[in-house]
């Protein structure tokens, strides 16, 4: 028994801001597919992006209100805030999609986003098992690969911009978007390393 309750409430807190980083790299992936209504899909991923906000702001208000955490304070902090870069990124990279008019994309781009969905839906069956700090070695591992898999794509991408195809505006329109795109796939590798330290200190 504990002489001091320990709050657990962060569990479902992370679980919660994991699962819209799923409902948001989704809507990335609506917003890209032909004939999408863009302004409207950017619309909801700037209210995920609002619902992540309010997430982190919840979690850091528990967190200064916390006595006994479930595990080191600076771990908490750091893992609220990588997870809300996450969304962050990707909610940019929306935005200057339908800021700058981009009509037609590189296909390279449905890789990078498929990469970002999987890796949202990675890191939210990953929060839960936090309770318990098993079996998530497979989580890091897999998010790493999924991060240098984004990596290729990424370099791919740039060798298609600058290939001559493109007028230098629409380039450096493209490079802005895939640049943020990119920032979201090193975020979700932050959030495992993250989590690879927590385990490794709980262990």
């Amino acid at each position: 028994m504990r002489l001091t309750p320990r709050e657990d409430s962060f569990y479902d807190m992370f679980a919660d801001s994991a699962n819209n980083l799923v409902t948001g790299a989704r809507l990335l992936v609506e917003l890209i597919s032909d004939g999408a209504d863009r302004e409207a899909i950017a619309e909801k991923l700037r209210a995920c992006e609002h619902a992540g906000d309010e997430c982190t702001h919840a979690i850091m208000r528990r967190l200064n209100e916390t006595f006994i955490t479930p595990f080191d304070r600076e771990d908490i902090a750091r893992l609220a805030s990588t997870i809300d870069d996450v969304m962050d990124a990707m909610e940019e990279a929306a935005d200057l999609v339908v800021l700058y008019q981009l009509d037609e994309l590189p296909k390279g781009i449905v890789h990078m986003v498929e990469v970002l969905e999987r890796a949202a839906e990675l890191t939210a069956e990953a929060m839960p098992r936090l309770r318990s700090m098993k079996e998530l070695n497979e989580y890091w591992i897999e998010i790493n690969r999924l991060e240098n898999q984004g990596d290729q794509v990424y370099r791919k991408l740039l060798a298609t911009l600058f290939s001559g195809e493109y007028d230098p505006m629409t380039v450096m329109k493209l490079n802005k978007v895939i640049d943020r795109l990119e920032e979201a796939a090193d975020a979700f590798e932050h959030v495992a390393n993250t989590v690879e330290t927590i385990a490794v200190k709980e262990s």
